[in-house]
């Protein structure tokens, strides 16, 4: 009995353990690795749904996380991304092989919250983008908003989106906005509540 109880306390301690696992991020520095300007990116955007199996580095992912929903005032705290009411709702969860990560703004660093690997839930029925490296889900969580609206919801998630096309496209790389997904079955993995609802999904990668 004491030995089933140490060990059921072992067991909490490392799933505790793993749910607050923390990466940090390298700085996002645009500039070293891109050099599209504005106009191009916008000439060049497009959808790409097939992908090869190739990693991004985290200098990598951090400029595409930054330029989604990055701190670009970090004196007023504010990001690259409008939202209404300058309700900050837009979650980004960084989902790979090796689980799924809430992108931390403020601190630029990725917190483990899913060790399953949910690409496939998220793919569904279109299974090349199933082989894209990472997918960004993008969720709307509004617990602490004055008005909750699921309008001001999908408007912040397209600015969101557009921020991601736009330097995917300068880093060479391909995605495509989707909102084909289980979104009941992805909300009972993370768990989420009403006040937070899942809005589109970006797979990311190198084109096929």
């Amino acid at each position: 009995m004491k030995r089933t109880i140490i060990s059921a306390v072992v067991a909490l301690m490392c799933i505790a353990a793993t749910a607050q696992e923390r990466k940090q991020l390298p700085a996002p520095q645009p500039a070293k690795l891109t050099k599209m300007t504005l106009m191009d990116a916008l000439k060049m955007r497009q959808s790409i749904r097939e992908f090869v199996p190739s990693q991004l580095s985290d200098e990598q992912l951090s400029i595409i996380l930054w330029a989604a929903c990055g701190i670009n005032r970090p004196e007023s705290g504010k990001l690259t991304n409008p939202t209404a009411m300058n309700m900050q709702d837009i979650k980004v969860y960084v989902c790979r092989a090796d689980g799924a990560w809430l992108y931390d703004a403020k601190g630029n660093a990725l917190v483990k919250v899913l060790d399953k690997d949910l690409r496939a839930i998220i793919a569904g029925g279109q299974t090349s983008v199933k082989e894209a490296p990472v997918t960004l889900l993008l969720v709307s969580d509004q617990k602490n908003a004055r008005r909750p609206s699921r309008d001001f919801a999908y408007c912040d998630a397209g600015y969101v989106s557009q921020n991601i096309y736009l330097a995917c496209t300068a880093l060479g790389m391909g995605t495509v906005a989707r909102a084909m997904m289980d979104k009941d079955a992805l909300q009972k993995e993370f768990g989420f509540d009403e006040n937070q609802f899942i809005v589109l999904n970006h797979p990311i990668g190198f084109a096929k």
